[in-house]
């Protein structure tokens, strides 16, 4: 019911995760970042708890494989579960279960993996990993190009109605939370939220650190 691809940039050390579903809200309980930390996608029949526990185990200074093999040991149901790990220095580990839904594959490549379940072929994952790694800019430019080349190679199965970003930086809230909880063309939708927030990103940080030296952007009131 999804693909997704999380990923750290070596350039600022932020790191992100680009998701898409058929089901709705699909960001709010799959995506997983935190700020030195790393991101995870926890995916297939969710458990969103996994994601900040494995954010935990990476906060301990763990590598990605580590704590993901420490967090799926003994726990139950983890079969039906699908998870993609990133770590403080872009090592990355999946987890694909038994019982993990449809066509399901995933592929790793530097300082990113992608994953999903459900999908119209097996090529996707690696279509997503192609195109971040070939796509300069922001790492939010990076991961909207990886999304859409996910959805070119074929995307899931049936057609999708959600999708979100998620990019952490230095502070302790998501630099960029954008979701498109339901409509007929998500990734589409999500590109273009990131089109009209990106400017104004730094503003909100600096918002948040010193209003005074904000600036405004023309909403009534806002002057």
């Amino acid at each position: 019911m999804t693909f997704s691809l999380i990923a750290r940039c070596a350039q600022t050390g932020q790191f992100g995760i680009v998701i898409s579903s058929s089901s709705p809200a699909v960001a709010a309980r799959c995506a997983h970042t935190r700020a030195g930390v790393g991101a995870v996608a926890s995916q297939n029949i969710t458990d969103p708890a996994l994601g900040p526990l494995l954010l935990g185990e990476l906060a301990k200074a763990k590598a990605a494989d580590q704590a993901l093999s420490e967090v799926i040991q003994n726990r139950q149901h983890i079969d039906y579960r699908q998870l993609l790990v990133i770590d403080a220095t872009g090592k990355t580990a999946v987890h694909s279960g038994t019982q993990v839904l449809g066509t399901w594959a995933a592929a790793q490549g530097i300082d990113c993996a992608a994953g999903g379940n459900l999908l119209a072929n097996p090529r996707v994952p690696q279509a997503m990993i192609s195109a971040f790694q070939s796509t300069q800019g922001h790492l939010g430019d990076r991961l909207i190009a990886a999304l859409t080349a996910g959805l070119a190679a074929g995307g899931e199965a049936g057609p999708v109605h959600s999708a979100g970003m998620k990019i952490s930086d230095k502070l302790d809230w998501p630099l960029v939370d954008l979701r498109i909880d339901w409509s007929d063309t998500p990734i589409q939708d999500l590109e273009i939220a990131w089109a009209i927030y990106r400017p104004q990103m730094a503003a909100y940080v600096q918002r948040a650190q010193d209003p005074t030296q904000a600036p405004s952007y023309g909403v009534p009131g806002d002057e």
